[in-house]
């Protein structure tokens, strides 16, 4: 059963130590509480997760499809600590943990070097309920959509994107045999994009039900994607979401064909059916059966590159694919690269050029007039936004991440942000790009001057000092410098000029649509 909320932390609370949890934990705590996730009443420990990974049941043997865990850094809780309050990025206090188990945390793609992690599992006590977030009064509980729903069939739809006319056909035909009420199910909690963020997936998930029909319900669910770390193949993910969409008062759950041949289902507690394949009858203009349409009259759908091809050039979505209002949505979330923020982010070592041709950059937008930017240079970052901070690998994480922060807030806005920072850790360029690349595009640019024609300039002496051993931690002599392998324009200043230099980004801005061809 779930967890019953307090109204308020009581005293006793106030010396129990904080962690601050992510979008992906912030929702696994929110379906433990809200009862989603029942029978479970906490995060997992070693024990059910062995099970839960070799059987698909939890220790007990009651069917369970994938890890619920809590892997944090090791120094986010004191070791001797017996429970922990659960906090939002706000710092307020959503729950109570008390802590049965702490382990090592296996290895995850993305955490980078020297990010220790352990796993905490034990029961998870509500201390208020959730207020943020985008449509909260949506996500209503598994108890509330029931009683709203009644006692019809009723025929889920659990989502990470948009839905569009192939899947609204569908559902109006699988509706209609089952003579069911549709129940959209966006999840909103992981990773994102400028599409995929919860307000704009949201939206576009409204704009579509309006096309089905009436009495159709929304309920945003905080549910994050399962990735291979978890140790469970993808077909656990519909049963999962079998079991999410019955908690909600679903009779059944519909998949897309290409889930059929996942295998999903097995242990799932409402039937799941399969989509089929479909196609747009370019004849008839409607979308159905392919069994049904004629060959060679029916048209292929548009991929998630082609749809994204359209939206980057400004260009008409085809009515045929998704409904104008659906499209509409997407063109709010997803403007044309014209109109849409983005991130320059410069590294090298230091001497390489970066801050050179970043600031030749800023004054050359800056004279077209067309796009509002913010030049975001990284000594100027570091007598401000980062002063106090040293050169040790946390801190240079930590300023990395005040740099992203401030650039996503710019592109988030419609403005272009100039970084140059030496940024040596390939981790910590990741993590930006996937911050910025929820609000608007990320391109990073390698200033590849070797190290001999960056020492050779040292126009501030600081390569001397770094030899000498006056300077710790300094790139690219005592501390190593990761070269990116994802870099969208590589230039070397040893063999090209500022101006070159400058203009090879130019070239990329334009042919990639983020500027006109010319000057405004």
């Amino acid at each position: 059963m779930a967890a019953e909320a307090r109204t308020d932390a009581p005293a006793d609370l106030a010396a129990v130590p904080s962690l601050t949890l992510d979008q992906a934990q912030l929702g696994d705590a929110e379906l433990l509480l809200s009862g989603v996730f029942a029978p479970l009443t906490g995060f997992m420990g070693a024990a059910d997760v062995t099970a839960v990974v070799e059987h698909g049941t939890l220790a007990d043997g009651t069917p369970w499809p994938v890890p619920v865990t809590l892997d944090v850094r090791h120094d986010a809780v004191p070791g001797d600590a017996t429970r922990v309050v659960l906090a939002d990025p706000e710092g307020t206090p959503l729950a109570l943990l008390d802590i049965a188990e702490r382990g090592e945390a296996p290895s995850r793609p993305g955490r980078g070097a020297g990010q220790a992690m352990v796993r905490l599992a034990g029961p998870v006590t509500g201390l208020r309920e959730p207020e943020h977030g985008p449509f909260r009064r949506l996500m209503i509980g598994p108890a509330e959509a029931r009683a709203a729903l009644g006692d019809t069939p009723v025929l889920a739809y659990a989502t990470r994107g948009p839905v569009h006319s192939r899947q609204i056909g569908q559902l109006r035909h699988m509706a209609g045999q089952l003579k069911a009420r549709p129940l959209l199910l966006p999840l909103t909690a992981g990773p994102a994009d400028v599409v995929t963020r919860p307000e704009a997936l949201i939206r576009a998930v409204l704009a579509a039900a309006a096309n089905l029909p009436s009495g159709t319900m929304v309920i945003p669910v905080p549910l994050a994607p399962r990735g291979p770390y978890a140790g469970v193949g993808p077909e656990r993910e519909v049963t999962l979401r079998a079991m999410i969409a019955a908690a909600y008062g679903a009779s059944h759950l519909m998949i897309d064909a290409t889930a059929a041949t996942l295998a999903g289902g097995a242990g799932a507690p409402i039937p799941v059916v399969p989509a089929g394949d479909w196609a747009y009858d370019r004849v008839a203009e409607v979308w159905r059966p392919l069994a049904l349409i004629e060959a060679g009259t029916e048209q292929e759908d548009l991929s998630p590159g082609e749809l994204g091809d359209l939206l980057d050039a400004g260009a008409e979505v085809p009515a045929w694919f998704t409904p104008p209002t659906v499209a509409a949505e997407l063109r709010r979330a997803r403007p044309p690269r014209a109109r849409r923020g983005f991130v320059l982010f410069l590294t090298g070592l230091s001497g390489s050029g970066k801050s050179t041709i970043a600031r030749d950059l800023a004054d050359i937008l800056a004279e077209r007039g067309e796009r509002r930017v913010s030049l975001l240079d990284g000594d100027l970052v570091r007598q401000l936004l980062s002063a106090g901070l040293t050169f040790s690998r946390a801190d240079r994480d930590l300023n990395i991440a005040r740099i992203g922060f401030v650039a996503a807030e710019v592109a988030r806005h419609g403005g272009i942000a100039i970084c140059a920072p030496i940024a040596p850790y390939a981790a910590a360029r990741a993590r930006v790009r996937r911050l910025v690349s929820e609000v608007g595009d990320f391109l990073l640019i390698h200033v590849a001057t070797p190290l001999e024609v960056c020492e050779a300039r040292d126009r501030k002496g600081l390569y001397a000092k770094a030899r000498a051993g006056i300077i710790d931690h300094f790139t690219g002599i005592s501390d190593p410098y990761e070269e990116p392998l994802d870099a969208d324009l590589t230039i070397d200043t040893a063999a090209m000029t500022r101006e070159q230099a400058s203009q090879a980004v130019l070239k990329l801005l334009t042919s990639g649509g983020w500027l006109p061809a010319g000057p405004g």
